[in-house]
């Protein structure tokens, strides 16, 4: 059995940080695909790419009507891949939605899609996690400052920073309704976090995070290097972000509701292995052992 370095060490009995050893465009800076040269440039930089219209008018009613269907469906709601809201009892997240609606298969290999992420990456990909995201009105509970990265090297076993992800908005984000802030060059350190990771931790933390949660000391520091910054835009635009990008998002107490599909794109070249901290993988259907490329 081949032994992975771990170059990301977490979960310990302190928080440590380390430098990125990886690159954060992996493809060829002039490669063709979708995303300009000045936008990879900047994509590299701050850790993220946000684009302004991914999907028309038009696709957004076809994937949010999938998205109603989904969440309404008794049979989804009694799926484990499904996550309520610990109060309010209403669906929160649906998970593995490439594998449940062809609606949302087909947005994972649309070319928009999975041709931005082969560029980022520089190679090709499979999906690591989908799920689409419902925030809403009065109530929605956030989601604190975590970096992806750090749960994937954690429990699922990612040994490189070498997965993007997209979050497509089906919904407006108001700068009020509890939108995706990120702190912009965060990626380009990764914070280990303190303490053991528990068994099926997974049940816990897609509700509230808890192992992999960095202390306040270390992200007011991150703020204060970094700065934060807060995603807005019509229905149809899209944010791209590393996996290491320190991000989270607040409460929904507004009427207007927010929602979205999530995909989480990694590279074949960087599939998993065991996990670097934590007792027991997590289940397929949140970090995949199928590393069939999208095609």
């Amino acid at each position: 059995m081949t032994t992975v370095t771990d170059l990301y060490p977490t979960r310990g009995a302190g928080e440590v940080t380390v430098p990125r050893q990886d690159p954060v465009v992996w493809g060829s800076p002039d490669a063709p695909g979708p995303i300009a040269t000045a936008d990879l440039q900047s994509y590299e930089r701050d850790g993220f790419l946000a684009v302004d219209q991914l999907i028309t008018p038009d696709e957004v009613e076809v994937y949010r009507r999938e998205l109603e269907r989904l969440v309404t469906d008794p049979a989804i709601r009694a799926d484990e891949r499904s996550i309520v809201e610990p109060k309010s009892k209403e669906i929160r997240s649906v998970f593995e939605v490439h594998r449940i609606s062809e609606v949302f298969a087909k947005l994972v290999r649309d070319p928009r899609v999975v041709g931005r992420a082969r560029q980022i990456l520089g190679s090709d990909v499979y999906v690591h996690q989908s799920r689409i995201n419902v925030k809403p009105g009065f109530g929605a509970s956030g989601f604190y400052w975590h970096s992806d990265f750090e749960t994937w090297h954690a429990e699922d076993g990612l040994p490189n920073m070498r997965t993007v992800s997209v979050s497509i908005a089906l919904t407006e984000n108001f700068d009020t309704n509890g939108g995706l802030m990120i702190m912009p060059g965060s990626h380009r350190s990764f914070l280990g976090c303190a303490g053991e990771t528990p068994k099926d931790n997974y049940k816990k933390s897609l509700q509230m995070q808890d192992a992999g949660t960095p202390s306040d000391e270390a992200l007011t520091k991150f703020a204060s290097e970094h700065g934060i910054r807060l995603f807005t835009g019509r229905a149809g635009s899209a944010t791209w972000f590393d996996c290491n990008c320190m991000h989270g998002s607040g409460d929904n107490i507004t009427p207007f509701p927010r929602s979205n599909v999530f995909i989480v794109f990694n590279s074949v070249e960087n599939t998993a292995v065991e996990p670097f901290a934590a007792p027991v993988r997590r289940p397929d259907f949140i970090g995949a052992r199928d590393f069939t490329p999208v095609r």
